[in-house]
């Protein structure tokens, strides 16, 4: 469960990142390096959120499921 929780905050943290840039883009040019270090920031989180993923999956701590399995099983039901 901690491991939900901490992609919801990363997502919430590249959402406020978001925000941010677009706050320095309408501020004009005087703003442009700030817009510059929320989009490095942004782009940062993302990856980190990415790397996260694939560690939390490797090591079992979340699991995928969805359409893929919903399919199979329709499948099978035609089938019979």
């Amino acid at each position: 469960m901690f491991i939900k929780i901490l992609i919801v905050l990363v997502l919430i943290a590249i959402l406020f990142s978001l925000g941010s840039g677009l706050y320095h883009l309408t501020k004009g040019r005087e703003h442009s390096t700030r817009l510059a270090k929320a989009l490095t920031v942004r782009i940062s989180i993302s990856i980190a959120l990415f790397v996260l993923l694939l560690i939390a999956f490797a090591t079992g701590l979340i699991q995928p499921h969805g359409i893929r399995e919903g399919l199979v099983q329709e499948e099978q039901t035609d089938k019979q």
